[in-house]
C-alpha cells in the first residue's frame, strides 16, 4: 500500500530536478530498486519525505554495515549518530527517481531488479 508524500515542498522540487531519472512512476513495482551508498548516506531522511511508496526507513545502521566501512567514513557516520536510510519496502519502488534527486549526498541509486545487485 502506497503512503502519502510526507514533504510536498520537496518533493515538488525533486519532480523538476532536471537530473531526475524518470518522470513518471509508471513503472511496475519491482522492476528497478533504490540502492543506498551507506558511505556517503548521512540520514537526513529527504528520501522517506519524497518518496510516494514508502520504500524507505531512516534508521540506525546496521553493525555488519558500519563494520564494512572505511575509516573515513565511520568518522562521517558517527558525526551523524549512525543513521542511514534502508529500504524496507524496495519492492514497492515504481522508478520514479524522486529519491535520487532529493538526496543531498547522491547516495541512491536505481538499479535494474535483473541486475543481479
Amino acid at each position: 500500500m502506497a503512503k502519502r508524500v510526507r514533504d510536498t515542498e520537496k518533493a515538488r522540487r525533486a519532480a523538476r530536478h532536471p537530473d531526475r531519472p524518470s518522470e513518471e512512476c509508471r513503472a511496475l513495482a519491482g522492476t528497478s530498486k533504490p540502492v543506498v551508498d551507506r558511505a556517503r548516506c548521512e540520514g537526513k531522511k529527504d528520501c522517506v519525505d519524497v518518496c510516494p511508496e514508502g520504500v524507505f526507513e531512516v534508521r540506525r545502521m546496521d553493525d555488519a554495515d558500519f563494520a564494512a566501512l572505511g575509516f573515513f567514513a565511520k568518522l562521517k557516520s558517527r558525526a551523524h549518530g549512525r543513521l542511514s536510510a534502508y529500504t524496507p519496502n524496495a519492492a514497492a519502488c515504481r522508478s520514479c527517481g524522486l529519491c535520487v534527486v532529493a538526496c543531498p549526498e547522491k547516495a541512491i541509486t536505481l538499479v535494474s531488479s535483473t541486475s543481479g545487485r
